[in-house]
């Protein structure tokens, strides 16, 4: 863990030696010559963080180094934030003679130069202690990285972890009992208990997922408890995947009021509800009321749980409890050679007597805990199958658990302590969220590029790499994918909960993250990253952070209304090295930020997000010359045109904000700003605006997404065009032409197209804001296009198939008015997965799908179509199809002729008066269809 300390500040003293040397002057001697200490420290750190944990002796010496690590950074880069304002002082000062300016920058140099050769010999002295205190076994390793190195995946390969279970057949089968009891009246509760590790949300989510369990029930949901219970938001969970909440609902409604709303709706459904990970007989007692007793008979709620007083106090039977048990000898064994030799192309390895015989004492220390062995396996997955490996994680097994009683946690530690240290950093970060969160993978990416946590490997690009890493760990089982992209890479991750316990141990062991609701303001500690979850800032904070030994790095909120306008003043002195600012959930009612905010020039990560009405950027936002990522999701925005300045900027996303335009006297002091200095961009999220102009978008080449919010049909030029052609590795395109945008409906409709999906109630749609897109070229040339969203009026979809992207997997049309019948020409697409019209993309009365068209399509949704009266599905069409949803179309009474013939179809979502004629019909005939179309209604 301190070797990644020290070679991402090794790392990155490097980089400013070449960049800032005549900054530092006369010091630069001492600088190279903290680089080259901090170099040879490096290559012994290597073994003595792998020996640490054995010997307090090694572990008091690598906490020294890392202390004195944080002590150099922090000497540095307060000299270059010094010298960062000397330099804008000056700026307003320009009449003075230069010597003035050598005079102002003279006592800086002078303090630099005494702290860093102060640094230089405490760095030398822990040195010398290698040999004093008799660590002289510390050896240094090859300075070469290549053996540790992270090989590159196939990054859309994707892992089925349910098809690594083994043995719990006979328990998926007794808890699909329970929760397909016919006779049971009203609703009833079951659970799932057994220590940790077991695999309990691995067998409830294998029961969950399967079809039939699917359709015996009318809804279901899903929702993860864990020890940080807060009642408003499961309930709130449990309601957005059972029903349709508006915007306001989901912001102002209190826990009794969104609990009666739940209660209401499920009173008349048969409903299942999967509460894991239940840590307090009081979450039960809490929720219980919100559960209707008499809903309809067989609705029941599965409630997983470690301890067996919170089972019997919610189940009414033991009956309706099942005890997980540990695996069997067999069953240990086969889960073993599934994760250790996975990748290797057989299941069934073929191993020495040597080996196996190995491999089951390693198989037997796990105790037949499911954790145990998968993160082990995965350690040996990447070792090699030799004995002498073998016994060497056998020994290794052997001390960790000598060294306490709790198996599981010693073999997790095991595994950890086995990484590289690259990835030692990217696992503990993780546990920075809170416990049982979904991860989205592409923030956590960001945040490790932000940390400093990825090391260039060629020309590779630094998020492909971190994508790397996160297969890594992955691989090793340390991380379990929650969810996938389209193209099959990870969109979401979860840690299990014993994994974020351990991440959460050692880093507060190596100083690498403090969590708010743990400090203790009476001592002094080293504070890098602070992490808020749940309380307020308070005074304990600040009087925290006034007696931390070094500055804080991170500060990392996922509480509402944590910094406001008071407690910024407080806290400036503490974060004026601030590398990463992440804002979770800030208060409703809008959000200034102040114009100190420029002053933290090492700011790498900026985020502000959730329930906020508008956020102001000051033009301050221009001096942070080190910002990589700027995220403000949804929101409201007015963005200073001196962003064009963040020329280090690889994501900027703000779908709705607002770049101001550069004044003539502006230009004329500053020269011309535009997008087209910022050609380091991944990622762009934007509304349309006079920075559109000209060819400055096509300039960034390295563009993987590009949404484009209400641009206005001036910017609709062959400029424009050309720039998009230009863009052949972007994987992601939206975009959106208005000449104006009805009040308040724009946004919502583009939030919802991007994946908050919400109902729509009394939209007005006004026809004449949609612009013509008469200006595109083919796609032919973007290969790597896999998800396109086009908004605004065409003549008509280009026939040739040529034109569309060759591996489009999502197509989005909104505000089209084809008149022409869009399924006989996009049902060619070969790939196209997932389909969706809106507003009117399509003005016709019919529309039909015919047979052998859309074979691979999976997902249709038609929203607000309102002209639509009749969709046909001829036999042998989107055979794939297993999910339509069908919203006010008022006009269709019927529903898709051909629809319950589709053998894959699991989901029927309708809002509005569309299709109700026609399952009133159904319903009163009663028979095969009906029963069907009950199944797959939601």
């Amino acid at each position: 863990m301190a070797e990644s300390t020290v070679t991402f500040f090794a790392e990155k003293l490097s980089n400013l030696i070449l960049q800032e040397a005549s900054v530092f002057g006369e010091v630069e001697g001492q600088i190279k010559l903290l680089r080259d200490e901090l170099e040879w420290m490096r290559l012994f750190l290597r073994d003595a963080d792998s020996k640490r944990v054995y010997d307090e002796r090694v572990k008091l010496w690598v906490n020294q180094i890392r202390s004195a690590t944080h002590e150099a950074e922090d000497v540095i880069d307060e000299f270059i934030l010094n010298m960062d304002n000397r330099k804008r002082r000056l700026n307003t000062l320009k009449f003075l003679p230069t010597c003035v300016g050598m005079v102002d920058k003279l006592p800086f140099i002078h303090e630099l130069d005494s702290r860093v050769k102060d640094i230089n010999a405490k760095i030398g002295a822990i040195m010398a202690n290698r040999s004093k205190y008799g660590l002289e076994d510390l050896t240094a390793s090859s300075s070469s990285t290549a053996d540790q190195a992270v090989s590159h995946k196939e990054k859309r390969a994707p892992v089925v972890e349910e098809s690594d279970v083994v043995g719990i057949d006979d328990g998926a089968k007794k808890v699909k009992q329970m929760l397909m009891k016919e006779e049971t009246v009203g609703r009833s509760v079951a659970s799932i208990f057994g220590m940790g590790g077991l695999g309990k949300t691995t067998l409830a989510k294998k029961v969950y997922n399967q079809r039939d369990v699917h359709g015996h029930f009318d809804c279901k949901a899903w929702v993860y408890v864990s020890q940080e219970f807060r009642a408003r938001e499961i309930l709130l969970a449990i309601a957005l995947q059972v029903m349709s909440l508006s915007d306001e609902e989901k912001k102002e409604m209190g826990e009794d009021e969104l609990g009666k709303k739940l209660c209401g709706y499920l009173g008349e459904k048969k409903y299942l509800v999967v509460m894991d990970d239940v840590w307090s007989s009081e979450v039960w007692s809490r929720l219980q009321p919100h559960f209707p007793y008499q809903a309809k008979d067989g609705s029941i709620v599965l409630i997983t749980t470690r301890n067996k007083e919170i089972a019997l106090h919610a189940t009414y039977s033991e009956e309706f409890i099942y005890e997980l048990r540990h695996m069997n000898e067999d069953e240990s064994w086969q889960l073993f050679l599934k994760k250790a030799f996975r990748g290797t192309g057989t299941t069934t390895p073929t191993l020495t007597t040597e080996l196996k015989e190995l491999g089951k004492k390693i198989v037997t220390k796990c105790k037949g805990l499911p954790l145990a062995i998968v993160v082990l396996g995965g350690l040996l997955s990447t070792k090699e199958k030799t004995k002498q490996s073998w016994e060497k994680v056998l020994a290794s097994i052997e001390w960790h658990l000598d060294q306490g009683p709790d198996s599981c946690m010693r073999i997790l530690a095991l595994s950890y302590n086995d990484l590289p240290y690259y990835l030692k950093s990217c696992f503990l970060y993780c546990g920075i969220f809170p416990e049982d969160s979904e991860i989205d993978a592409w923030d956590l990416i960001k945040l490790w590029l932000a940390e400093g946590f990825i090391q260039r490997r060629g020309k590779e690009r630094l998020e492909d790499i971190a994508e790397d890493y996160m297969h890594e760990l992955i691989h090793r089982s340390l991380f379990q994918v929650a969810d996938r992209r389209l193209d099959g890479r990870v969109k979401s991750c979860r840690m299990h909960d014993l994994l974020r316990d351990l991440a959460v141990s050692e880093a507060k062991d190596a100083n690498f993250f403090e969590v708010h609701e743990t400090l203790d303001s009476t001592f002094p500690i080293s504070i890098r990253r602070l992490v808020i979850h749940q309380n307020l800032i308070n005074q304990d904070i600040f009087q925290c952070l006034h007696n931390s030994s070094s500055r804080l790095r991170s500060l990392v909120s996922f509480s509402r209304s944590t910094i406001g306008k008071k407690n910024w003043g407080s806290l400036q002195e503490h974060i004026k090295l601030l590398t990463v600012l992440n804002l979770s959930e800030e208060e409703v009612g809008g959000h200034v930020l102040p114009r100190d905010i420029g002053q933290l020039i090492h700011l790498k990560f900026l985020c502000i997000n959730g329930f906020i009405s508008h956020v102001k950027l000051p033009s301050s936002i221009g001096r942070l010359v080190n910002l990589q990522s700027l995220d403000l999701e949804f929101n409201d925005c007015n963005i200073p045109h001196s962003i064009w300045k963040l020329k280090k900027l690889r994501h900027l996303e703000c779908l709705n904000g607002k770049v101001s335009s550069q004044s003539q006297i502006n230009k004329c002091v500053n020269g011309c700003l535009g997008v087209e200095q910022l050609t380091n961009l991944q990622t762009l999220a934007l509304k349309g605006g006079s920075w559109l102009e000209g060819d400055g978008l096509g300039k960034l080449t390295q563009l993987r997404s590009l949404k484009l919010n209400q641009c206005s049909i001036s910017y609709l030029k062959t400029e424009f065009f050309e720039s998009i052609a230009k863009l052949t590795v972007l994987e992601i395109l939206n975009l959106s032409f208005t000449k104006g945008h009805t009040k308040g409906h724009t946004k919502k409709i583009l939030e919802n197209r991007l994946g908050s999906v919400k109902e729509k109630n009394n939209v007005t749609i006004d026809h004449h804001n949609i612009t013509l897109l008469p200006g595109l070229m083919p796609f032919s040339h973007h290969a790597d296009l896999y998800n396109l969203s086009l908004s605004g009026m065409l003549e008509k979809l280009p026939e040739q198939i040529e034109f569309y992207p060759p591996k489009l997997l999502k197509l989005a049309l909104s505000g089209c008015n084809l008149t022409d019948d869009p399924m006989m020409i996009l049902k060619e697409l070969p790939s196209l997965r997932i389909l969706e019209l809106w507003l009117d993309a399509y003005v016709g009365e019919k529309m039909v799908c015919s047979s052998g068209g859309f074979l691979q399509l999976e997902r249709l949704e038609l929203f607000y179509l309102n002209v639509l009266e009749e969709l046909i599905v001829e036999r042998g069409a989107m055979s794939s199809l297993k999910t339509l949803k069908i919203w006010r179309c008022d006009r269709m009474e019927k529903l898709p002729h051909g629809l319950l013939e589709q053998t894959n179809i699991e989901k029927l979502s309708l809002q509005g008066s569309a299709c109700h004629k026609s399952i009133k019909e159904i319903e009163e005939a009663g028979g095969e269809d009906w029963d069907k179309l009950r199944k797959i209604m939601c």
